[in-house]
């Protein structure tokens, strides 16, 4: 019973080493340059709807993808790019507490010293509106410039 037990737990650590995956395929077909992008990653898009989605995406089927329980065909993605988490909190954080600290000092200095210093206040409130906007420096890919997008499996 014990051995058994060992060649089923032993069974199982080499079937999640040799696990395979489903990933997102991105090959732009006027260099052949590609881009794998994993299942589970964050992801922004477009559809030919004019709908914009971002979050995880999972794999459905060879060709659509779920985000938020939305079910997307590879067909209706008109723009695809990464949306990585840790990027969007550095941007966001350094833009809205570049902003803050930009209007404080503007008052501060407002109050104190100068009047004229109260219009650091207006590219302050620029900062902080586009902290919030949370913005996504990577690359955008689309399909109008040449960018075409497949469900592949890699194994890990």
């Amino acid at each position: 019973m014990k051995k058994l037990l060992l060649l089923i737990i032993g069974l199982f650590f080499i079937n999640v080493a040799m696990s395979q995956n489903n990933a997102l395929k991105i090959t732009n077909l006027n260099t052949n340059k590609e881009k794998i992008i994993k299942e589970n990653r964050k992801i922004k898009l477009k559809n030919s709807d004019g709908r914009k989605i971002k979050g995880r995406f999972k794999v459905e089927n060879n060709s659509n993808i779920i985000i938020d329980d939305v079910r997307i065909n590879l067909t209706d993605i008109e723009e695809l790019k990464r949306n990585p988490l840790l990027t969007s909190i550095l941007t966001s954080g350094f833009l809205i507490y570049g902003g803050a600290i930009t209007a404080g000092f503007g008052v501060l200095i407002g109050v104190l010293v100068d009047s004229a210093a109260f219009w650091l206040t207006i590219p302050a409130a620029g900062m902080i509106y586009t902290g919030i906007k949370s913005p996504n420096f990577n690359k955008n890919h689309k399909t109008d410039k040449g960018w075409k997008f497949e469900i592949i499996t890699i194994s890990d």
